[in-house]
């Protein structure tokens, strides 16, 4: 336990950061002049490096460990909280994100390296549901106490705060990980790294689970990380504290969620079906929003925490993936799969951002605007899992 706890404590900064912009976005917009196309760019900026860094990070991951990988990685992090506190303007906030996500881009995908080596795949898919769900501490974090937070210290003296617990943390890890030992590879020539890339994305039935890693996700993280802060604010007029407490009941719902999914699959060992209602359910939310433009609060505070409960579904996705990798390629594939995923994010973040812009900009009324985005995140996670379905489930890896 003393191990998961390290790799906890990493979690709970990675996720913080994913989701702290939606708290603070008022504050960016009244201290930096910032638009809903900067926010949603850094936004992006994070998930877009984070993304892209999953390709090097699954070689790091097989052939060095996550001992040194994780750690060295983190640093960045460290290095974007102190830009993103120093900011004056767009251009440093879009760099500050950059290298948070960089940060951060090692930590869970470290985690499930180490369990996806040492622990069977019901046991993996238990851990990183468990991992996801304490994880979401960052979630709460970046709700009413960051808004609190705020108030007291200022964003940018808090944001330095947590860059020294993020320094501690990548300590931590490195004195206390071990690597599990190596895969054994196959004999013979060794595959050059885009070879065994291609090896990952030509598995029979793996092309099913790619849309919804891509977009199942993204739609729970961006209304979660960027949108749903904006959204109470415009539409229920919400002040930063009774925002900050909106914003905590769909981090609170993602938290139960992943306990939830996580412990049902332990119990039924049915990861597919748990995935299918969970993301079914999960667009059923995102449609409430579009078909109540203006919903009362209460209605619009449980919309919002169903679609953070039921997104959460998500560990469930990757101990699925999980099963069509060998050792050897584990790595790779579980990487690849992050990739999709926050990637995914990351497209989504950038579009959205120039998708309420332009509805903006076109003079559309405000409770339509979010209403449109929210029917537009129904759309794609109802898309995503109608080609899950399709998905096989293999017995083991």
């Amino acid at each position: 336990m003393t191990l998961f706890a390290v790799f906890l404590l990493a979690y709970v900064l990675s996720q913080f950061f994913r989701a702290f912009l939606a708290v603070i976005a008022p504050r960016l917009t009244a201290d930096l002049g910032l638009g809903p196309a900067d926010l949603a760019n850094m936004s992006a900026a994070f998930f877009l490096v984070f993304s892209l860094v999953q390709f090097p990070l699954g070689v790091a991951l097989d052939r060095l460990g996550p001992r040194r990988t994780v750690p060295a990685l983190m640093l960045a992090g460290v290095a974007g909280s102190v830009v993103m506190a120093q900011a004056q303007g767009p251009w440093a906030c879009i760099v500050a994100l950059g290298l948070i996500g960089l940060g951060c881009s090692p930590i869970y995908m470290g985690a499930l390296y180490y369990y996806g080596r040492t622990e069977s795949p019901a046991r993996f898919g238990f851990l990183s549901s468990l991992m996801l769900g304490i994880g979401s501490l960052g979630n709460l974090l970046a709700a009413t106490p960051l808004a609190f937070a705020t108030q007291w210290l200022g964003w940018r003296l808090t944001v330095l705060v947590i860059s020294a617990v993020m320094l501690g943390a990548a300590a931590l890890f490195w004195v206390m990980v071990k690597d599990p030992p190596q895969a054994e590879r196959p004999v013979g020539r060794q595959p050059s790294a885009m070879a065994e890339l291609r090896k990952v994305v030509t598995i029979p039935g793996f092309w099913a689970l790619m849309p919804l890693l891509t977009l199942g996700y993204a739609a729970v993280v961006v209304e979660r990380g960027l949108w749903v802060g904006p959204y109470f604010a415009e539409v229920h007029r919400l002040e930063p504290i009774s925002l900050g407490n909106a914003v905590l009941a769909m981090a609170i719902s993602m938290s139960l969620g992943a306990f939830a999914f996580g412990s049902l699959d332990r119990v039924l060992g049915r990861p597919k079906a748990l995935v299918i209602w969970g993301t079914a359910l999960t667009a059923m939310f995102f449609g409430l929003l579009w078909l109540f433009p203006q919903p009362p609060l209460w209605l619009a505070v449980a919309s919002v925490a169903g679609i953070g409960f039921m997104g959460l579904c998500q560990p469930l996705l990757f101990a699925h993936a999980r099963r069509f990798f060998p050792d050897h390629l584990l790595g790779r594939g579980m990487t690849f799969a992050n990739f999709l995923t926050i990637g995914g994010a990351g497209l989504v973040q950038y579009i959205s951002g120039l998708y309420v812009s332009g509805m903006k900009a076109s003079g559309m009324a405000t409770e339509a605007v979010w209403s449109s985005l929210h029917l537009s995140f129904a759309a794609i996670t109802i898309a995503a899992l109608a080609v899950y379905l399709l998905a096989p489930m293999p017995k083991r890896v």
